[in-house]
């Protein structure tokens, strides 16, 4: 034990507690941004990995600081962000008990990347996710049933959320399974966001 003969306030913020590697590779979000109408459809978030770090000379804009017009060097990280691909809407309805899905609707087509997701050991699986619900774009019962499930959400739900996934053979890493994520589509009225979305499935 370390014997100080004064006590000190501790060192360190409390809410970085605890300080161990975090148990998820992918973060989550806790919140998405307010709605605004009035603004453009748009989505609220991305996804990005960490590629490393450097450091920056860049000149301070604080005013009434000792820096203020100065140049200082710091820290940066780079992200290295290569294009998200759509591969599912997610329709949500407000209830009492907070929000509820309400519809899901896939794409077509989605690649080996994002299925990989959705097994233990892509190596020995036979490989047949979403094989059936993709024949649902082809054939004239499905359509219908289709554009039934895009009307409904246009006249019931009040939030819209994708479901993209991260593209790895753009990056350098050897892992080959994609990380999915919802992501929230801001801005415009729900019919709007709907016909946003729909116009990205892959």
């Amino acid at each position: 034990m370390s014997h100080r003969k004064f006590s000190a306030p501790r060192h360190g913020s409390l809410g970085f507690l605890p300080r161990k590697r975090s148990s998820r590779h992918r973060g989550k979000v806790k919140s998405f941004p307010k709605d605004d109408p009035s603004k453009p459809v748009h989505l609220t978030a991305f996804l990005g990995y960490k590629a490393g770090m450097t450091h920056i000379v860049r000149e301070v804009d604080r005013p009434g600081s000792k820096v203020n017009k100065k140049e200082v060097v710091e820290a940066v990280t780079i992200v290295e962000t290569p294009p998200m691909v759509v591969v599912g809407i997610v329709g949500y309805v407000e209830t009492p008990r907070g929000l509820r899905t309400f519809k899901t609707v896939f794409a077509e087509h989605i690649s080996d990347e994002c299925k990989r997701r959705f097994y233990k050991n892509w190596h020995k699986s036979k490989k047949k996710a979403f094989t059936k619900y993709c024949k649902k774009w082809q054939d004239e019962d499905g359509k219908k049933q289709l554009e039934k499930d895009f009307s409904s959400m246009k006249k019931y739900c009040q939030v819209i959320r994708v479901i993209a996934h991260t593209q790895m053979r753009l990056l350098p890493l050897r892992q080959k399974k994609a990380h999915l994520m919802e992501i929230q589509v801001n801005g415009g009225t729900v019919a709007e966001k709907l016909d946003w979305a729909r116009e990205r499935l892959e």
